[in-house]
């Protein structure tokens, strides 16, 4: 006899699994856990730097993991900061999974870390999908990726706990349609808090690390209405199941 196995649904149901045990882990530490999403080029590794830099010289005792698919170029620049960093090398897979984090933070997670951020992989797709235990889900999007990406990426927007806008020292230059980002953004997620970040200029920095440090010390973070629709377990590829006609073209 033939059985049928959801491979998917299985990996995810692992990575849930391992995401319980993470949370517990770092419960037991103390430690926050904040998962920061975003597509490559948004500038999230140069503002996690500023981030790490500015929460030290608060007294936060921080920590970050950087995840990459072939190189270590991100934990060098983190290191700046003169926190301890880890880099984990994915070997081209397009995400983290709970499991993964788990097995490098055991052996190293420095005694007393009050905050620890998580680098995901540079994809709005796939990491959208896997729990890493943390506390809260932040998605940054830069201003030159243009106004509909809540639209194109409804899972990782719409699950976010909040949202970063990037870059916005260059919001004038490339006509970054703010009124437009929003509204698109509340239609995947209402309510969401925003923060629009410049990491050159420092604008908006102190405004996260303050939302984040809050969160750390018991503030409820954002619920989102798609997270109470367990809609992380929706991982799939529209594209594949799917398809809109475009107007003016033969069916």
């Amino acid at each position: 006899m033939c059985r049928s196995v959801d491979l998917h649904r299985a990996v995810l149901a692992r990575n849930d699994d391992n995401a319980t045990a993470l949370r517990r882990y770092l419960d037991r530490h103390g430690t926050t856990a904040v998962n920061l999403m975003s597509s490559p080029g948004s500038g999230k590794t140069e503002l996690l730097e500023v981030l790490l830099t500015r929460a030290r010289e608060q007294g936060a005792r921080v920590a970050a993991v950087t995840a990459d698919l072939a190189t270590e170029n991100d934990a060098r620049r983190l290191a700046r900061s003169r926190a301890p960093v880890q880099q984990i090398l994915t070997d081209g897979l397009c995400h983290l999974e709970a499991g993964m984090l788990q097995a490098r933070l055991e052996p190293w997670l420095p005694e007393g870390t009050r905050l620890l951020f998580v680098e995901n992989v540079g994809n709005l797709v796939c990491p959208a999908s896997y729990d890493l235990g943390e506390t809260l889900r932040i998605v940054l999007v830069s201003v030159t990726e243009g106004e509909d990406k809540p639209l194109k990426y409804p899972a990782a927007f719409g699950l976010a706990q909040a949202v970063v806008v990037t870059k916005t020292d260059l919001a004038e230059a490339v006509g970054f349609d703010r009124s437009g980002f929003r509204a698109g953004l509340r239609q995947v997620n209402p309510h969401v808090p925003v923060f629009e970040t410049s990491a050159r200029t420092g604008a908006g920095v102190d405004d996260l690390l303050a939302h984040v440090m809050a969160c750390a010390d018991g503030r409820a973070p954002h619920t989102p209405v798609l997270a109470r629709q367990h809609a992380h377990h929706l991982h799939h590829h529209p594209a594949a199941t799917s398809t809109t006609p475009v107007p003016g073209t033969p069916p």
